[in-house]
Order: C-alpha cells, then sequence, then structure tokens
C-alpha cells in the first residue's frame, strides 16, 4: 500500500511539473516569438492645441488605432512623439470598435502614455515608420529634426515611411542624404485645402498642408473631401484623411510582404 501511494504522489508531482514546465515553454515561445516580429515606428503629435481658439486637439484615434489592427498581428508597433510622454488624443469615438480594442488594450494604454523620445530610438530597429495624424501634427511634426533624421534613416534602408491626413507635415522637412527632400517628385496626398475649409480651420493652422506637400515638390492628389484616398509609391504611401487610415495601413502592409 505504501508503495502504490508513493507511485500515486510520484504520478501526480511528474504531472504538475510536466504542466508547469509546458506553461513556461508556453510564455517563452510567446516572448521569443514576440521579440522576433519586425518592429514599426508610429509617431504621435504631443501638441494638444488648435491655434487659439481654445480647442483641444492631438493625434487622431482611428489613424492610429486602424492601421495597428492591420500589422499588429505581424509587426510590433512602438510609439514616438517629438517631446516624448503622454500623447493628447483627438477623434475620441468608441463606437468604432477597432477605437475601442486599440484604446482598451493596456499595453497600448501604457504606450501611448510613455512614447518614446526620438533619441532613444534607434531607426535600424524598424522596418516602417507611421506618421499619425490630428490637427497636433501640424504643429509640431515639421519643427522635429529628430524625427525627421529617423525617417529619412528607415527609408533609406529600404524602410517604409507612410503618413495619412495631417500625418504628413511630418514629411515636409525630410530630407534624403543627397539633399533632396523625400517627398519630391513622389506623388503623394493628405489632408486636402478643400478639407481644411471645411472644418473651418484654413486660418488656424500654420500652414496648408495640400500647398506645403507641392511647394516640397510632392505630385499632390485628393479625392472628394472626406472620401477614401490612398497614394502608393514604392516605399512612400500616404492618406488623404481620416477614412483613409485602413487603407494606409494596407499598403503598409502589402509593401512591407512583398519578396
Amino acid at each position: 500500500m505504501p508503495v502504490l501511494l508513493f507511485g500515486l504522489l510520484l504520478s501526480s508531482c511528474s504531472q504538475k511539473h510536466k504542466d508547469h514546465s509546458t506553461n513556461d515553454d508556453t510564455a517563452a515561445n510567446v516572448k521569443t516569438e514576440k521579440a522576433a516580429k519586425p518592429k514599426i515606428l508610429f509617431v504621435l503629435t504631443n501638441h494638444d492645441q488648435k491655434g487659439d481658439t481654445g480647442k483641444k486637439t492631438g493625434f487622431f484615434l482611428s489613424e492610429a488605432a486602424h492601421p495597428w489592427d492591420v500589422l499588429k498581428d505581424k509587426y510590433v508597433i512602438d510609439f514616438v512623439s517629438p517631446k516624448g510622454g503622454k500623447a493628447p488624443v483627438d477623434g475620441f469615438d468608441l463606437n468604432d470598435p477597432v477605437n475601442k480594442e486599440f484604446w482598451d488594450n493596456p499595453e497600448i494604454q501604457y504606450k501611448i502614455n510613455h512614447t518614446l523620445k526620438p533619441s532613444e530610438i534607434n531607426p535600424d530597429d524598424y522596418v516602417a515608420i507611421h506618421f499619425v495624424g490630428g490637427h497636433g501634427a501640424m504643429w509640431d511634426f515639421p519643427e522635429s529634426k529628430q524625427l525627421a533624421a529617423i525617417a529619412a534613416k528607415i527609408y533609406e534602408h529600404h524602410g517604409v515611411v507612410s503618413a495619412v491626413c495631417h500625418g504628413p507635415a511630418g514629411l515636409i522637412n525630410i530630407k534624403l542624404d543627397d539633399g533632396s527632400y523625400l517627398i519630391a517628385g513622389k506623388k503623394v496626398t493628405g489632408f486636402s485645402n478643400e478639407e481644411e475649409k471645411a472644418v473651418k480651420l484654413t486660418n488656424v493652422v500654420p500652414f496648408l498642408l495640400e500647398n506645403k506637400l507641392k511647394e516640397r515638390g510632392g505630385i499632390y492628389s485628393c479625392s472628394s473631401k472626406f472620401t477614401v484616398h490612398v497614394v502608393h509609391d514604392g516605399r512612400l504611401i500616404t492618406g488623404q484623411n481620416p477614412q483613409s487610415a485602413k487603407k494606409v495601413g494596407k499598403e503598409v502592409l502589402k509593401e512591407l510582404q512583398k519578396d
């Protein structure tokens, strides 16, 4: 009888050890898989005021959430902002299930409340960079020389550069090693003059994005206001407005998955 009891205890302990090992192995595999995924850098604004209107702004929620939804299974998404730290949010619509999934994700919450500083970024770690829109981007994206340099390095290391809505404000001062503007001679889009007029901010924003993209040599196009319009020119992908955010994510994925 003692021998039988000992055998049962031994068998039980062995099973527990096996179960524990399995759990450890699963956790380790998940960690390894996550660590092995390529990384994409999302850029968020720190600016939270629409000029002197007294109205708040920030990054537009769906312009981060929808590309993230397309890319999250194959890539690790990190977040950076011109100053680092908490990124203010605009377009806060949780009736959109993708926005809600993004917003309710604890890891995402931590990352957007503790965005990385440009000085903490090694461009070699990323296969793509995505400039998220929101009116705030018009004030601080163009002024960040560090973010422009990071994007230039990612692009020149055969990575993808994308932007949506007002996010292309982050593209206008990116220069390549030969001194040319990244967007010069390339097909681009971004929030149109017609759309800026429709939201009554033409005289509030520091410049009109459509005009500036053209000024930098971009071959600008747009569709009717607030309709999907995405331009894919090699490793440069731009979307016109919030409605274009998901398609921008899909085009980034398509470009990254090319053989």
